[in-house]
């Protein structure tokens, strides 16, 4: 289901903070109030936007000091865990609680921080054809989420404590798993404060490597994924999807891949969503005897953690029978390196902020 992709997230980046603690433990806590709006990304959440959003943001950080070539080559991030509590301001939107996974980077002598977090969250009251109609953001009480949260931070300025402050991006979302599906964004101010656990020693930081070239030829990729998903149409019901990918890449550095590629989409909930369009004499145009499969071609890039590695897709339909959300369309995800040439991967494809789904997939790299 949708929230197998945040927990696989939080499972990889806990493994992957746990192998690059060969070092000394150093770790802080955090507290972030939030108070700001829900941005009108879509029009059918117009109704929906009536107070404005208020929150915490409870974070526990692991520092990094370079133990792993990918902790030198990033900066030394922190990873963490945290939890996210959301007061909507408007009651047919009701309350979010989430969990996260998150991993921070530091610019400008380390005052400032970029965090980046994924996980689940919880909404107090999604959509109920009888009970709630209006919430059409929000189809499960179970979502995805990502949080982006953009600081200015002074560390350890009284007896451990220190103050921070800056903006906050928070995604709701169920990944079009079930409708309907236009979910939430927020833009909040938020101001807050850290406290190290461990003041002293503090371990120094491990010389950094320059991000030198990767000598390694063309590689030939094949890839599935699978996955369910629903119409926007109400009652059509869940549907299984495939899509078989095969793709070059081209590893450039230690840290970056171009790749290129392309993939059929076997795509259920289309054939269901034209069949009800043709019966309900919704759409005239449509005869019934389009094909629901389509195939796009795309390019992308690789943006390396040590096996991990985030990805970030751009891509064209080629044959395109039956037109839904337009032509082009945008994927982001993960994927990690169980093996030297086996991999798994976890992805969001979607048609600008329109999701389609949450891709499960499975591939090897030649």
């Amino acid at each position: 289901m949708i929230f197998r992709l945040p927990l696989l997230f939080v499972a990889l980046l806990f493994c992957l903070g746990i192998q690059a603690q060969d070092n000394a433990r150093f770790e802080e806590l955090d507290a972030n109030y939030y108070y700001g709006s829900i941005l009108r990304h879509n029009k059918d959440i117009a109704h929906l936007i009536q107070g404005h959003p208020t929150g915490l943001v409870l974070s526990y950080n692991r520092k990094t000091f370079g133990a792993r070539r990918w902790e030198r080559t990033y900066g030394y991030p922190d990873w963490g865990l945290s939890f996210v509590y959301q007061n909507s301001g408007y009651s047919v939107l009701g309350e979010n609680y989430g969990l996260y996974a998150h991993a921070n980077f530091y610019f400008l002598k380390r005052h400032l921080m970029l965090r980046i977090g994924q996980g689940i969250a919880y909404a107090s009251n999604p959509f109920d054809l009888n009970d709630n109609f209006k919430n059409n953001a929000y189809g499960s009480d179970l979502l995805s989420s990502t949080y982006v949260l953009l600081n200015f931070k002074w560390e350890d300025l009284f007896s451990g404590f220190g103050v921070q402050a800056g903006f906050h991006f928070l995604h709701y979302s169920n990944g079009n798993f079930r409708a309907p599906n236009s979910s939430t964004n927020a833009l909040t101010f938020n101001l807050g404060i850290n406290y190290q656990l461990n003041r002293s020693p503090k371990p120094e930081y491990q010389g950094r490597e320059n991000d030198t070239a990767v000598k390694d030829k063309i590689r030939f990729n094949f890839l599935v994924r699978a996955g369910v998903n629903e119409s926007d149409y109400l009652n059509l019901g869940r549907q299984p999807f495939l899509v078989l990918s095969a793709f070059a890449d081209k590893r450039l550095s230690y840290t970056s891949s171009l790749l290129f590629g392309a993939e059929v989409f076997f795509s259920k909930f289309l054939e269901k969503e034209i069949e009800y369009l043709v019966a309900s004499q919704l759409d005239r145009d449509l005869t019934g005897d389009e094909d629901y499969r389509r195939v796009g071609m795309f390019v992308g890039h690789d943006l390396h953690f040590d096996r991990l590695s985030v990805l970030a897709q751009l891509g064209y339909y080629v044959y395109y029978p039956y037109d839904f959300e337009g032509r082009t369309y945008i994927r982001a995800g993960l994927r990690y390196f169980f093996l030297p040439k086996l991999f798994g991967v976890v992805s969001m494809k979607s048609h600008g902020a329109k999701v389609e789904g949450v891709e499960f997939g499975v591939g090897v790299r030649l």
